[in-house]
């Protein structure tokens, strides 16, 4: 048996390789002990399990589920095709204890996950996945296990929909009927995932026109190298947004959690100007308040926001293992992070990319303005615009990992693409300032075998030389 660690979020693994029907027994033994021992008199909440349409995934799911019950917790089971926000908001619509989630997100075709969440939807700290680790046993004979038919006539099983509830809490956050009239052409890619329909249900049968793409199952994900919603991965669906003259693509990931934007001209709006675009949104367009929850690898024009609107700014480490608990504890406005996954006050304190987009065209609504049209206004607010760029290297084995490791530990480089280095921040990987305001950031994956060398910087001729350059601190270059 293989060594199972959860990492930014959650455990994942290549399917048939670590990634065994054993393997995810395992796991959910660890979480049902951990759920046991943390909340002891109230079992009977029961824990929410679902999954997306990876390959397996249903099956998967139904293997954590006959788990669960047999350590005497009820399970909520949402079965397959489920989309992580969703999945998420259930936890606290079945007044759960928790939810497992089988899932790889955004990773390859042959990889499959899996994501535990709280009694809040959001994920659990570190030192609650540390607890879960600790409680996983070696090997399948430490594992208990009920038939699922027999869970299900001993009521320890129920087949639970957790979507009319989440589509009522969408509906109170935005007015799906000001997007449904606006008479926009939207093109939706879902990545072959969990988010397909979702869309078109709250925004489509009005003036508004919806165009799915790639929505169906196809655990292959063609097109595409991985469900990520970054070039050149959607390059495919921006093609066909140009061939129809959408006015904006609205792009989802594999599980839905995150989200993804085209602009009116068929091409890419980054992650970092997307989070950028939804705080705008919530401070200047509708007015609210409250602190910003922002992981060190996204962008400093939450900073520039943060100031502009006299609101507090919290920079956590990379994933919403820290974005959630820090949205429960500052009452965040919005919390996310580089991958382009959001979260926002009044919902779950998790990722949720159907409630971005929609955001997202909310914007367009009240404003009348073009998706390029609000990132000028964007720039206006933080003094003009912002280059981001990210250059992942896959490591070839652990060697390969320490020796960069120890560069990274004692590297303090006076310039970086002749940008002076003002400061060193190593709170979760190796952050380096630059003089411009701007930003590089070299950290290890913590669910894949890769190097991630991360930049933000006002000067667009530089992103490439800072990665570069990235990639010699670290002595891989």
């Amino acid at each position: 048996m293989s060594d199972i660690n959860f990492g930014t979020d959650g455990w994942r693994a290549g399917i048939a390789e670590d990634y065994t029907f054993a393997n995810v027994r395992r796991c959910s033994q660890g979480f049902a002990d951990y759920i046991k021992e943390t909340y002891a008199d109230e079992l009977e909440r029961g824990v929410v399990i679902g999954g997306d349409k990876r390959f397996l995934s249903e099956q998967f799911a139904a293997a954590a589920a006959e788990v669960l019950a047999a350590n005497g917790i009820p399970v909520h089971f949402c079965g397959g095709g489920v989309p992580t926000p969703v999945i998420s908001f259930g936890a606290t619509d079945a007044n759960a204890l928790g939810a497992i989630n089988i899932t790889a997100s955004h990773n390859p075709p042959g990889d499959n996950g899996f994501k535990v969440r709280d009694p809040n939807g959001g994920a659990i700290d570190p030192e609650g996945l540390l607890a879960i680790e600790a409680r996983i046993p070696a090997n399948v004979a430490g594992v208990k296990r009920m038939r699922f038919d027999e869970a299900e006539q001993a009521g320890l099983i129920r087949h639970y929909d957790p979507v009319p509830a989440y589509d009522a809490r969408i509906r109170s956050l935005v007015d799906v009927e000001r997007i449904k009239n606006a008479g926009f052409t939207v093109l939706v890619d879902n990545m072959w995932g969990n988010g397909s329909g979702y869309l078109t249900r709250f925004i489509g049968g009005g003036k508004t026109h919806v165009v799915e793409y790639h929505a169906d199952r196809n655990p292959l994900f063609p097109e595409m190298a991985r469900p990520e919603p970054i070039p050149p991965n959607v390059d495919a669906g921006l093609a066909r947004a140009r061939e129809i003259g959408a006015d904006v693509v609205c792009i989802l990931d594999g599980d839905a959690d995150r989200c993804g934007l085209g602009d009116e001209n068929g091409h890419f709006v980054d992650q970092l100007r997307v989070y950028g675009l939804l705080a705008m949104y919530l401070l200047d367009i509708r007015g609210e308040r409250g602190a910003i929850i922002k992981t060190l690898s996204t962008t400093s024009m939450l900073n520039k926001l943060g100031k502009l609107f006299d609101v507090p700014v919290i920079d956590t480490g990379v994933g919403f293992k820290y974005v959630a608990p820090a949205m429960m504890q500052y009452d965040g406005l919005i919390g996310g992070e580089e991958s382009g996954g959001y979260a926002f006050r009044g919902h779950v304190p998790e990722r949720d990319g159907i409630l971005g987009n929609l955001y997202l065209l909310d914007m367009m609504c009240r404003t009348g303005l073009k998706p390029t049209q609000l990132l000028a206004r964007l720039f206006e607010l933080v003094g003009g615009p912002h280059y981001y760029g990210r250059i992942d290297t896959r490591l070839r084995d652990n060697d390969m990992k320490t020796a960069a490791q120890a560069q990274l530990d004692g590297a303090m480089p006076g310039q970086i693409a002749g940008l002076r280095v003002t400061g060193k921040d190593t709170t979760d990987g190796y952050k380096y300032w630059l003089e411009d305001g701007g930003w590089m950031l070299i950290r290890f994956s913590g669910t894949e075998p890769l190097i991630r060398v991360y930049c933000e910087t006002m000067h667009e001729d530089k992103v490439q030389e800072i990665l570069q350059d990235g990639l010699k601190v670290a002595g891989i270059g």
